[in-house]
C-alpha cells in the first residue's frame, strides 16, 4: 500500500511544526557580513592585472592542450602502422 501526502505551507509554517529553530536574524547577518566583504574585495581587484593573467594562462593552457592532442594522435597512428 502506498499513500501520500500533500501539505501546503510555507517554510515558517514547516519550521515551527517540525521544531527547528529561526536562523533568519542569523542569516540575515551572514549575507549582510558577506556582501560588505565581496564589495571590498571587488574594490581591491584590479581588472587589467587579472584579465591579463587569465589570457596569459589560457592561452598557455590552450597550447599544451593541443600539445597533448597531437601526441596522442601521433601515438595512435604509430599504433596503427
Amino acid at each position: 500500500m502506498k499513500i501520500s501526502l500533500d501539505i501546503d505551507c510555507t517554510p515558517e509554517e514547516a519550521r515551527r511544526f517540525l521544531g527547528l529553530p529561526d536562523v533568519t536574524s542569523v542569516n540575515d547577518g551572514l549575507v549582510e557580513v558577506l556582501a560588505k566583504r565581496t564589495s571590498e574585495m571587488a574594490e581591491e581587484i584590479e581588472i587589467d592585472k587579472l584579465a591579463e593573467q587569465w589570457m596569459t594562462a589560457g592561452a598557455q593552457g590552450l597550447g599544451n592542450l593541443q600539445r597533448i592532442f597531437m601526441e596522442q594522435f601521433s601515438a595512435a597512428q604509430s599504433k596503427k602502422d
